[in-house]
């Protein structure tokens, strides 16, 4: 977990809110993404406005080309969400070092626990330190209709 996976060459990452390119995340996401499809535009700004954003951009374009979102305190919890690479730059690193990127972050804030959910991804998100929850049958949820 000490390494930290370093972009490709051509690439930037940024938690600047006024870069992320608001449109294209929520393409991506709302008919790309298992979790969020069919996520309405206004709901996935809100949800930018409120979270601490990570875009990565390709270096000369500025074109965003993967994204991720953490819900947080700063002082005591963070939710990794809304991870996203663009299919054009996927297999280059791209997401793994963008995770590596939100971690150290967050690890900057003291936060103490991360959590993520994810259907697919395990092995992405295992080689930056994360694993299963060591007692799932201490967390519940609260679910709403949608």
């Amino acid at each position: 977990m000490t390494d930290t996976p370093s972009l490709p060459e051509g690439y930037e990452i940024s938690t600047d809110r006024s870069r992320v390119d608001a449109e294209r995340v929520h393409r991506w996401l709302s008919t790309d993404a298992y979790w969020a499809l069919g996520r309405l535009r206004e709901k996935q700004d809100r949800a930018i406005e409120g979270s601490l954003n990570f875009g990565v951009y390709d270096t000369v374009s500025g074109e965003q080309v993967a994204y991720a979102r953490v819900v947080t305190d700063r002082a005591t919890f963070a939710w990794l969400c809304d991870v996203y690479v663009d299919p054009s730059v996927r297999g280059k690193g791209v997401g793994t070092a963008l995770v590596a990127a939100v971690r150290e972050e967050v690890r900057s804030y003291g936060v103490r626990r991360v959590l993520l959910a994810t259907h697919d991804a395990h092995g992405v998100y295992e080689r930056i330190g994360f694993a299963p929850l060591a007692r799932p049958e201490h967390w519940m949820a609260l679910l709403f209709d949608q």
